[in-house]
């Protein structure tokens, strides 16, 4: 059975709790829960396995350190998907080059036939990847994550507006970037 949204902010504040009071094994369990997520977005940021996973154990790192300067008025998740998305940043900007597109390969089209999975896989990959970093975060956390407004909002300390705003350019950019690919 899945976990309501509250309930899993609430295991979250007990977790923190128990870290900040010396458990260390409480801190594993936030690993354990926030991971996989973490290491996602970082690989739609950046599309490098080792540039994910070096930014997942960097946050990782961060929020330990930075436990005690965590709110419990707000959600755990955004808080490390915020600091997730910054180091992603961080990490694009320190990097300065065109990033490879060989490990993103968990796009589904729907509807594609089998044999042309893998091309429309790549296709979809470049075109996220020639977005700017911060329209990518935002289309990242929307149809990958499947975070609301408000959400992404909170994660990357914008006005909802601002999200709406530039998913809709981000979308038209893929849109054009897509059709372009076609021909």
């Amino acid at each position: 059975m899945k976990e309501t949204s509250a309930a899993a902010d609430e295991q979250d504040r007990a977790l923190v709790k128990r870290c900040l009071e010396g458990q260390g094994d409480a801190f594993s369990g936030l690993v354990d829960r926030y991971h996989k997520p973490l290491f996602n977005v970082a690989l739609r940021m950046l599309s490098n396995v080792q540039d994910a996973e070096d930014v997942t154990q960097a946050v990782f790192l961060n929020a330990f350190l930075r436990l005690k300067t965590y709110d419990p008025a707000y959600k755990f998740f955004s808080w490390v998907y915020r600091m997730t998305v910054n180091e992603s940043l961080n990490t694009l900007k320190r990097r300065k080059q065109t990033v490879t597109l060989e490990h993103i390969r968990d796009v589904r089209a729907p509807g594609v036939a089998p044999d042309r999975a893998a091309e429309v896989e790549d296709r979809v990959a470049k075109a996220l990847m020639s977005l700017r970093p911060d329209d990518r975060a935002v289309v990242v956390l929307k149809h990958f994550v499947s975070f609301s407004y408000q959400e992404i909002a909170d994660v990357l300390e914008i006005p909802v507006r601002t999200v709406k705003s530039r998913l809709f350019t981000a979308r038209g950019r893929l849109r054009d970037t897509l059709r372009e690919s076609e021909l």
